[in-house]
């Protein structure tokens, strides 16, 4: 017979490693676009071996991962396409090509926080597309106006969204509970990277030809900050505490690092040949940057600032996914 005690420390054990596995305690596998492959490789981001590689559309551009990390879904950005893949990420196989036609150059692409919907910038058409998942259905889209609507935002109660939008050099504010347009912000030229922080009330709206980034204030829809970054800023990432901001400077060959409490450049970090996706673990020590030319990835200690291992990529690695296996 066993004694109460035990049997008591046993339950504990049972609860805390149900409780882990909930949380994604297992093993990360990296997602890796590869657009000039149709393909997405499946990299294990500790030992950096790469597990499995699945085909796609054609230009697979940006990856967005289901928050219990069990589907990724694939922008398919050629005209031709029409499409979003749907991929198994434990069987690391596409499943199917999911059609959103008549909406044409699917892009940025993300899941809401509940994993219900899935939200995705057709630059063709000059929409956002909203998808249910579960039906797996396009359910509503809504016109941004503006030319080369490319990258997106969710605020973080899902409500509101912003759509940087290269061709007209603005970010679109769109509220998600009316479904409509509620501020075209100019930012600058060729604006294309956006990212939100975590407590909602900033934006950072990376312009690559103006050479700056815009700070949006959420509550207004206002510029209040143009940033100088030099070297083409194509991507922003803002960092899980709200410190910092990374952006990756693809003619520089950099990802440049800002405060976000003081607006200002505080470093730069060597990547590789034109760094353009970038990807901040949860956990806050590792960041991993896409150099689309040298078809590797950069795995970035943020404690040191330093490039501390590259991964064998394929051609044209861009949009970058991570999940619990």
């Amino acid at each position: 017979m066993y004694s109460r005690t035990f049997l008591l420390l046993l339950g504990l054990m049972i609860t805390f490693t149900s409780a882990r596995a909930e949380a994604g305690g297992g093993k990360s596998v990296l997602l890796i676009c590869n657009k000039s492959d149709d393909t997405v490789s499946f990299v294990d981001s500790e030992t950096f071996v790469v597990l499995g590689t699945t085909t796609t559309g054609r230009g697979p551009h940006e990856i967005a991962v289901t928050p219990d990390g069990r589907w990724a879904f694939v922008a398919n950005y050629e005209a031709s396409e029409s499409s979003i893949s749907l991929i198994d990420v434990k069987a690391m196989k596409e499943l199917r090509k999911i059609p959103i036609a008549p909406y044409r150059n699917p892009h940025g692409i993300l899941v809401s926080r509940d994993g219900k919907r899935l939200y995705a910038t057709c630059e063709g058409s000059q929409v956002v597309i909203e998808m249910d998942i579960a039906s797996e259905k396009v359910t509503r889209s809504i016109e941004t106006g503006q030319r080369v609507s490319h990258m997106l935002v969710l605020t973080p109660n899902d409500k509101k969204m912003y759509v940087a939008n290269i061709g007209s050099g603005s970010v679109t504010a769109i509220d998600l509970v009316e479904a409509r347009v509620v501020a075209q912000i100019e930012t600058g030229d060729g604006c294309e990277g956006i990212d939100i922080t975590p407590d909602g009330r900033q934006v950072w709206a990376s312009n690559r030809a103006a050479g700056t980034v815009s700070v949006i204030d959420t509550k207004t829809d206002d510029v209040v900050a143009t940033v100088p970054c030099r070297g083409f800023p194509i991507r922003v990432k803002i960092t899980r505490d709200g410190r910092q901001a990374f952006v990756s400077c693809a003619r520089a060959n950099e990802v440049a690092v800002f405060d976000i409490k003081s607006r200002k450049e505080v470093r730069r970090i060597e990547a590789g040949l034109a760094p353009i996706g970038i990807l901040l673990e949860a956990g806050g020590k590792r960041a991993f940057v896409a150099n689309t030319r040298a078809n590797t990835i950069s795995v970035v200690n943020l404690e040191t600032y330093k490039v501390v291992r590259k991964i064998e990529a394929g051609n044209t690695p861009d949009g970058l996914g991570i999940a619990n296996r």
